[in-house]
């Protein structure tokens, strides 16, 4: 078992603060994300046949699939084992998704060993406790505002952003447009849109 000792010279350490935090994303080549609390609010409903539903914001989504696209691995690892999430996140082109898992490390392991990656070039964010032993491993750790207090104390940021409402979309499109592969104005869009724009 995996067991991480956190000191006040970790939470110094990690405490990196909002003018400065950009300065870690320059080597993260692969994002890993928890799913309750981080890329939904943590509401879940219970259906009849056993399901549970999450609702997931649109704008993580698109920053996910813009991740996958530019060539960034993107894992996700959480203890739910709800169909509903595995099928969200294949259909964004996911591949590395770890379900069930109640101890965060062996996956988060595996999935750096899989795609060749030292665990500093990766960006996890998480939540709650179960997260914590990733986020003390990797390169850049984030959370969403109303992460669990244990938590916000060690990730090297917190976003303004709650769960399930932009967190993930914000650190993915600031290391994607500090590697220049972010969106860049009149990309993809018709000449003549594209000229108006430029105007």
């Amino acid at each position: 078992m995996h067991t991480v000792t956190i000191t006040r010279a970790n939470i110094v350490n990690f405490a990196v603060t909002m003018s400065n935090y950009k300065n870690r994303l320059h080597t993260i080549k692969a994002f890993a994300f928890d799913i309750d609390g981080v890329l939904t609010d943590g509401t879940v409903i219970a259906m009849a046949d056993g399901d549970l539903i999450r609702v997931h914001y649109a704008r993580d989504g698109y920053a996910i699939r813009q991740a996958l696209e530019h060539g960034y691995p993107v894992a996700i690892i959480t203890g739910a084992t709800s169909p509903s999430v595995a099928k969200r996140y294949t259909l964004l082109g996911v591949e590395d998704i770890y379900m069930g898992a109640l101890n965060k490390m062996p996956p988060f392991e595996d999935f750096c060993k899989k795609h060749g990656l030292d665990p500093s070039e990766v960006a996890y964010a998480g939540d709650d406790i179960p997260d914590i032993p990733p986020m003390m491993a990797c390169g850049f750790s984030f959370c969403p505002t109303d992460a669990a207090t244990e938590v916000r104390r060690i990730a090297q940021y917190v976003s303004p952003f709650p769960g399930g409402r932009g967190c993930v979309r914000e650190v993915i499109e600031q290391v994607l447009k500090l590697h220049g592969k972010w969106y860049k104005g009149s990309e993809g869009l018709p000449e003549d849109i594209a000229r108006t724009l430029s105007q």
